[in-house]
C-alpha cells in the first residue's frame, strides 16, 4: 500500500508472520497505532468486508487464519527505501460490521504489543528468594524468547538484595502486572517496543529514556521546513509535586521521615517548575509495608512522574513532510516555537492512523518547564 512515497507492510500469521496476502492489503481501509510510554501499546486494521457473488456462504476473509485471535501482526514503514518496524503485537478482538448495503461490511481487528503473551495465563504464585529486581525480570522475560522478546533491563540505582528470613518477593499476578509493579516501585518504565527486526520485541525495564539520542526534530513556524500543525502548549503550574511523609523502619522500629525537593531526572528545561515557581505543591506519603530504600524510591517516582504533567505539548505530524516515524521512549527536538518552547522534550505517546494516500501522526510530549536547553536544536 503506497503512502505518497511511504511504503506499508504487513506480515500476519499464527507463529512466524508472513507478508500478508494480497487481497486483504487491497482491502484495507483505515490502520490505527497507539504507543505509550506506559501500559500496551494497541492497533486496530479496518478492513472491507464485503461479499463477492461467488462467496455464497460468507467473505472468504471470515475463514483467513491470518486474521483469528492471537495471529501475530507486524507492521513495517519504510521511508525513502529504509524500513522500520512500527508495530509488533497480536490480535485479541475482532469486530464485524455487516452494514446496510452492498460493500459496506467491514471487518475491524485490534489487538496489543507482544507484552499481551505475558498477561494470558492466570496469575501465578511464585517466590523469588533471595534475588535483587534485576535477577527476576531476566528470569521472567527469559520464558519469552521463542516468541521474539529480547529483554533489555538495567539495575535499580538502589540494589536491594533480600534476604530469605527478612523477606521473599512473592509474585501473585500475572508476568506482565508484576513486572509493571516492579518498576513503578523503583521509578522505573516497563514497556514493549518493536523491533529491532520483524518479529522481535524488545522488553525494555529501566528509567525513562531522558539521554536517547534525539528524533527528528518537529518544526513550526519556519516556512517550507515546517513539518507540524495543530500545536498546543500547556503549562500547569499544579503538577510539579514534592513528597513529605513517615515511614516506619522495620529494623530500627523508629519512624524515618520521607522527603523529596526536586525532580532527579536529566534536564530537559532551564527553568524546570520546581525551581523557577515560588510555591510548589506537597504531596503526603502514605505508603506502607515498605524499606526505608523502597519508601525513598517510591517518593522520589512521585516526584519525577508530576515532572511529566508541567509542560505538555500536543499536535499532528503529517509523515510524507516529516519523513520519520516519531516513536515515544526517546526524546524529540522543537524547533520555531520560541526560547520558552524550543528545545529537547520526551516523547509520551503517539498515534499512528494511516489510510490510502495518508499518514498522520498525532502526538504528546512533555518536559518539566519553560526554556531550552541548547542553543541550537538539529532538525535531525
Amino acid at each position: 500500500m503506497g503512502l505518497l512515497g511511504t511504503y506499508f507492510t504487513l506480515l500476519l500469521g499464527p507463529g512466524v508472520p508472513l507478508p500478508a496476502k494480497p487481497n486483504i492489503m487491497e482491502m484495507i481501509e483505515h490502520v490505527e497505532v497507539q504507543h505509550s510510554d506506559t501500559g500496551h501499546s494497541g492497533f486496530q486494521i479496518v478492513i472491507r468486508a464485503g461479499r463477492s457473488k461467488f462467496e455464497v456462504l460468507d467473505s472468504l476473509l471470515m475463514f483467513d487464519l491470518t486474521l483469528k485471535p492471537f495471529s501475530r501482526v507486524v507492521m513495517i514503514i519504510t521511508f525513502n527505501g529504509f524500513p522500520r518496524v512500527l508495530f509488533d503485537g497480536v490480535i485479541l478482538n475482532q469486530q464485524f460490521s455487516p452494514g446496510e448495503g452492498p460493500g459496506e461490511a467491514r471487518l475491524t481487528i485490534s489487538g496489543k504489543d507482544a507484552g499481551a503473551l505475558m498477561d494470558t495465563e492466570k496469575p501465578q504464585s511464585v517466590e523469588h528468594p533471595a534475588q535483587p529486581d534485576i535477577a527476576i525480570v531476566y528470569k521472567i522475560l527469559a520464558k519469552y524468547a521463542a516468541d521474539g522478546v529480547i529483554p533489555m533491563a538495567i539495575p535499580p540505582p538502589n540494589m536491594d538484595v533480600p534476604l530469605p528470613t527478612q523477606r521473599i518477593p512473592s509474585q501473585q499476578e500475572s508476568d506482565w502486572n508484576y513486572l509493571t509493579r516492579m518498576a513503578q516501585r523503583v521509578g522505573y518504565s516497563f514497556h514493549m517496543e518493536p523491533g529491532p527486526a520483524p518479529g522481535f520485541s524488545t522488553a525494555y525495564w529501566g528509567p525513562p529514556k531522558r539521554l536517547s539520542i534525539p528524533q527528528k526534530a518537529i518544526t513550526v513556524n519556519m516556512g517550507p521546513e515546517t513539518n507540524a500543525s495543530g500545536l498546543n502548549f500547556q503549562y500547569d503550574a499544579m503538577a510539579q509535586e514534592r513528597v513529605m511523609g513517615m515511614i516506619q523502619d522495620s529494623g530500627l522500629n523508629v519512624p524515618v521521615p520521607i522527603m523529596t525537593f526536586l525532580g532527579l531526572r536529566p534536564p530537559l528545561a532551564t527553568m524546570p517548575a520546581y525551581l523557577a515557581q515560588s510555591k510548589t505543591r506537597v504531596q503526603d506519603f502514605r505508603e506502607v509495608g515498605l524499606s526505608v530504600a523502597q519508601a525513598f524510591a517510591q517518593a522520589q517516582r512521585m516526584t519525577d512522574e508530576s515532572q511529566d504533567r508541567v509542560l505538555k505539548v500536543s499536535g499532528d505530524i503529517d509523515a510524507s513532510v516529516y519523513g520519520s516515524i516519531l516513536m515515544p521512549w526517546a526524546l524529540v527536538g522543537m524547533r520555531g516555537a520560541g526560547y520558552n518552547y524550543d528545545g529537547f522534550y520526551y516523547v509520551q505517546s503517539v498515534k499512528h492512523t494511516m489510510e490510502p494516500g495518508s499518514y498522520k501522526q498525532h502526538f504528546e510530549i512533555v518536559r518539566e518547564g519553560l526554556g531550552s536547553t541548547t542553543p541550537l536544536v538539529p532538525a535531525f
